[in-house]
């Protein structure tokens, strides 16, 4: 749904909605501070559900008439047409999606609207909406995050057998093949769905009935309202319903952990695209050039999503600092929590597509990664452990002697694999030709058969088994 069109200007005479209590309407500056409408008209499904669900519950409890609710029923199907089909007009004046729908529902049944708010505050009411719509998000996050796994997965089986070199402190450290640097990723994306999934959990509980902070006198059923909103349980203390924020607060460290892995990710594609690593390449799809520089390639949707986690650690910070003194039980500081919400997910919905859009679309280079192998010695740990396993030497004796002939190496410009082994029996007598065997890239490779190694065996076996695991 687009953004509404909304009305600003303030009725006439008394505020409609608070009755003869103020003889004038608000201020232009309090009308503008205290109305959500501009953004929590989002919520307009989540509320019409809420209200539909309340509404046949009082039917059932015989609190409102049979004829009474399918008026309200059938208006409630009336307003969402009319919201969803561009033709709803957001009134500032009535402050927030909660009354101008009612408001409208008014326009169109009477009188007979005015019983849908029987035993119901705005408090719990929002608080139903908000939850509702959380867990929406994480429902559509998740189908994102696995979409993005699956992209992830298939480059590694494409490539399960591509060296490419493994980075510490971004220096060349050891060989691993890039399916397995793909399916690393993989599984920190799996950590974030389960998270989620974890979160949904505290989600998925009903404020609906406890009314404004202490419930209510109406004999109403809040496990009705609970299934029929396929919420798990109705949260079981009113004060508790209406002023908890932690499930937002939850959701957005969510958010925030899962938008650092895309961001690592997009710096890695960042690198990636340079010249001087010559890894990848983004088509003109996810490319943008320069207004100046006409050989320019620049990975924009890599760095912008990159960017974008700083708005969702933002997000929590906000609520953070919202929430941290608020007493029982509802304050209007609460209205803070919805754009917060709002933009994280936003923000990490399009760093996750765009991530997804990427990973498909790129273009892997194996002879460049196989090149990036040739500098900084990076099957010394392969020589080191050969001298352990084989010459029976402790390992620090071994890193001290892998490390002289490191130098070695580096001084006569070669590789370890191009030293003569009489220059290698200088440091170490006992080391024979038999240490070949460990020094080419696609041996130390080939070697990693442990538990979660980089082998392309391992990697074929751990790509078949995220596909049973996360698809």
């Amino acid at each position: 749904m687009n953004k509404p069109k909304s009305t600003n200007t303030a009725e006439s005479g008394a505020n409609s909605m608070w009755g003869g209590r103020y003889a004038a309407s608000p201020s232009e500056i309090m009308e503008r501070i205290n109305a959500s409408i501009d953004f929590d008209h989002r919520l307009y499904r989540q509320d019409i559900a809420g209200s539909k669900a309340h509404c046949e519950m009082l039917i059932a409890q015989g609190v409102i008439s049979g004829n009474d609710g399918a008026e309200i029923l059938s208006g409630l199907d009336m307003v969402l047409t009319e919201i969803e089909g561009g033709d709803f007009e957001f009134k500032t004046s009535l402050e927030d999606i909660h009354m101008n729908i009612e408001a409208r529902l008014k326009d169109l049944i009477g009188d007979a609207a005015g019983r849908l708010h029987t035993g119901r505050s705005r408090n719990d009411q929002v608080a139903t909406d908000i939850r509702l719509w959380v867990r929406d998000a994480i429902d559509s996050l998740d189908d994102q995050l696995k979409s993005l796994q699956e992209a992830l997965i298939i480059k590694a089986e494409v490539h399960a057998e591509d060296v490419m070199p493994g980075f510490t402190h971004l220096q060349t450290a050891q060989p691993v093949t890039f399916g397995h640097h793909m399916l690393a990723y993989v599984e920190m994306y799996g950590r974030d769905r389960a998270r989620l999934s974890d979160c949904r959990k505290r989600v998925n509980e009903s404020p609906l009935g406890a009314a404004a902070l202490a419930g209510t006198s109406f004999p109403i059923d809040r496990k009705m309202t609970a299934r029929a909103l396929g919420f798990d349980r109705p949260l079981a203390n009113s004060l508790d319903a209406v002023s908890a924020r932690d499930f937002a607060l939850e959701y957005l460290s969510t958010t925030a952990i899962c938008a650092s892995h895309v961001s690592r990710q997009a710096e890695e594609l960042v690198i990636w695209c340079a010249p001087q690593f010559g890894f990848i390449r983004l088509s003109d799809s996810f490319s943008t050039g320069s207004s100046i520089m006409p050989q320019k390639r620049n990975p924009d949707a890599a760095e912008l999503a990159r960017a974008k986690a700083g708005r969702i650690y933002g997000a929590l910070t906000t609520l953070l600092v919202v929430i941290k003194g608020l007493p029982l039980a509802y304050g209007k500081d609460m209205q803070e929590d919805k754009e917060p919400v709002f933009d994280a997910t936003d923000s990490l919905s399009l760093m996750l597509a765009a991530m997804a859009g990427m990973v498909s679309d790129m273009t892997v280079a194996p002879e460049a990664l196989r090149q990036a192998l040739a500098a900084g010695f990076p099957t010394a740990t392969d020589l080191a452990d050969w001298l352990v396993r084989v010459l029976d030497m402790p390992f620090r004796d071994a890193h001290h002697v892998t490390g002289t002939l490191v130098s070695m190496a580096e001084a006569q410009g070669v590789g370890l694999d191009a030293l003569p082994l009489a220059a290698m029996q200088e440091v170490e007598p006992r080391i024979s030709k038999d240490v070949f065997s460990v020094l080419s890239i696609d041996a130390s490779v080939a070697s990693r058969t442990s538990e979660g190694g980089t082998s392309s065996e391992l990697v074929r076996l751990a790509a078949a088994a995220a596909r049973e695991r996360f698809l």
